[in-house]
């Protein structure tokens, strides 16, 4: 007879996973960057809009990332509490420092701008997957959508994509239209990893 019983719950994760999940996320989230950058690609949220900014103004990305996400904290805390908000603000500020560091470990001699796209996605979602299993996010955009939801009834998939499609419009001042189907298409990776992985209802952390 097959076993019927319920999964059991997971347990809390222990501070020692929590850090090693956010070092993890975020390196796997900085190498994606690094790809976008290297290719000159943009991204959804606040890190597209970082982007831009670094694009047009040649200010250090991971400076222009942790500033524009901390209005964002306080969506973050109202929307999903403050232990949320702590975990989300160490991740952004370890994005930020790894942003940096990355560029100075690893170069590349040629970097195919569809496979940039492609895989600084699939990285990006593998990071983000991590995070989100850990009770962090990388802020932005995300956290003002839930926020929305909660007090406005606006859907949040719905507020995440007008603001990614106009960040992504916003793209066209710093790159070329090519590079913005490009970044499409490394958006449309990062969302099958997060569509395919993240099921609370089918993964229980065993």
């Amino acid at each position: 007879m097959p076993d019927t019983a319920s999964p059991p719950a997971a347990s809390p994760h222990s501070l020692l996973e929590d850090i090693q999940a956010m070092v993890v996320g975020c390196l796997f989230t900085a190498l994606g960057v690094v790809m976008l950058r290297e290719a000159r690609l943009l991204s959804g949220g606040t890190t597209g809009l970082a982007f831009i900014v670094h694009y047009l103004g040649g200010w250090r990305f991971g400076a222009v990332l942790f500033l524009i996400n901390l209005p964002f904290y306080v969506f973050g805390y109202k929307a999903l509490g403050p232990r949320f908000a702590l975990k989300t603000f160490c991740a952004i500020g370890l994005l930020s420092l790894f942003t940096e560091i990355v560029p100075g470990l690893i170069g590349f001699r040629h970097l195919d701008p569809v496979f940039a796209a492609a895989m600084s996605g699939l990285a990006i979602g593998i990071g983000i997957l991590i995070l989100i299993r850990h009770g962090a996010s990388l802020g932005g955009v995300g956290v003002l959508a839930i926020y929305l939801q909660k007090t406005r009834g606006w859907r949040a998939g719905t507020v995440q994509m007008a603001f990614d499609s106009l960040i992504l419009a916003t793209g066209l001042l710093a790159v070329a239209p090519h590079q913005v189907l490009l970044s499409v298409l490394g958006a449309a990776a990062l969302n099958l990893v997060i569509g395919v992985n993240h099921r609370p209802d089918r993964y229980h952390g065993f």
